[in-house]
């Protein structure tokens, strides 16, 4: 007993050992998450704006920005915030498009705002868009032609624009002689237009000339082309009696800012519709 009371006492340490040198936060690999995404975003834009046409880039920029439809016989809801339009049943209408609801005649019921004459001639300019959309993926040939080729909806019809590239003209400089490209062209849109009997009609645009002249050329220049395009149709196949107008608009009505830029030389071949 005595021994043990002359020993050292014995102490005891705990210490705490922290594995992997502490905790530093996780922020930074948000950070380079949201680096990676944005800048596969980036390389995926670049590659859209250099693999797809004008025509396509407008879809894509459409469908990232849709439209809300507008109903034009009801204003969507009920009871008081219903609402009427002029095409309704309970409108006097005196266009024959509407009718009252009190006895209307067959000729004289509401039908909305198309007939079926007009619906009729909606679908076929929708078939010749869609068909004229199709052939851009059709070849590479193809491909090179569709590239001067947009097209859209107006009151007036259906437009379709045919423009200059940068490294492609339509026509030789400064002149009415076609390219052999809007030979081949003009052969595309005869094949399509058969799918409608809409009278066509055909407008000339040229860009302005940067320095000012005694006399304009600007006016003859794009009557002169607009008339190759009708005459490039004809050849093509196109009824003589479908068209019912060339006009030449000069340089009045760019379509790019500038108005030197190439893109306002162009073309427009219109299908017209019938109550135009």
């Amino acid at each position: 007993m005595a021994a043990q009371g002359n020993a050292a006492p014995v102490i005891i340490k705990r210490k705490k050992v922290i594995a992997g040198g502490g905790h530093h936060g996780g922020a930074w690999k948000v950070a380079y998450a949201d680096f990676v995404t944005a800048m596969m975003a980036f390389f995926m834009l670049m590659w859209l704006l250099n693999a797809t046409t004008e025509k396509q880039r407008k879809g894509i920029a459409d469908y990232f920005n849709p439209t809300i439809p507008v109903n034009r016989i009801s204003g969507g809801g009920d009871g008081s915030f219903g609402g009427d339009s002029v095409l309704s049943e309970q409108t006097l209408a005196q266009n024959g498009t509407g009718a009252s609801a009190t006895a209307p005649a067959e000729e004289m019921k509401a039908r909305g705002e198309n007939g079926p004459q007009e619906s009729a001639e909606a679908q076929a300019l929708a078939e010749v868009e869609k068909a004229l959309t199709a052939r851009t993926g059709e070849s590479m040939t193809m491909e090179r032609l569709m590239r001067h080729v947009v097209t859209r909806v107006t009151d007036e019809g259906l437009v379709i624009e045919l423009f200059d590239v940068e490294d492609q003209a339509l026509f030789l400089p400064d002149s009415a002689m076609p390219d052999h490209i809007l030979n081949e062209i003009a052969t595309v849109l005869v094949e399509v237009m058969t799918l409608a009997t809409n009278e066509v009609a055909v407008n000339g645009y040229v860009r302005s000339y940067p320095l000012p002249m005694i006399e304009n050329p600007s006016w003859k220049l794009s009557a002169e082309r607009a008339q190759t395009m009708r005459g490039l149709l004809e050849k093509a196949g196109l009824d003589a009696a479908r068209l019912q107008r060339v006009t030449g608009f000069a340089d009045r009505k760019p379509v790019a800012a500038n108005p030197q830029a190439i893109r306002n030389n162009r073309l427009e071949v219109i299908l017209l519709r019938r109550n135009r």
